[in-house]
């Protein structure tokens, strides 16, 4: 699947970091590494990479001015649903090659891969 991800010259960790900002919302860079769990620094530069690109935005944390706050901004979020976008297609298509049987193993494996997920 990451053959099929939308064209950009992010790396997995400035994609990883955009999806969380657009899953659990803005947080501090503080907030973000320790979420992606990774060092401060490598984070500050992931967000400083993801701005250059207009993928997300910062802005004075309202309870402490010496914070930043770190959103998805508009184009970021578009880069993400194109790339399920590009993906879903991809497994679709993946999909309807599976004969009735091999689906019903799959729909049966579905909740140990959720759970796995999330792990």
């Amino acid at each position: 699947m990451r053959a099929e991800r939308a064209e950009t010259d992010l790396s997995l960790g400035q994609w990883a970091a955009l999806r969380t900002l657009e899953l659990h919302g803005p947080m501090t860079p503080s907030e973000l590494a320790a979420h992606e769990k990774v060092q401060p620094p490598s984070v500050t530069k992931i967000v400083a990479r993801l701005e250059e690109h207009g993928y997300v935005t910062r802005v004075p944390d309202p309870n402490d001015r010496r914070q930043v706050v770190v959103t998805a901004a508009r184009a970021g979020k578009a880069l993400l649903a194109e790339d399920r976008r590009r993906k879903d297609a991809w497994l679709s298509q993946r999909l309807r090659a599976l004969d009735p049987g091999e689906l019903s193993v799959l729909a049966d494996a579905l909740p140990i891969l959720e759970k796995l997920s999330r792990s």
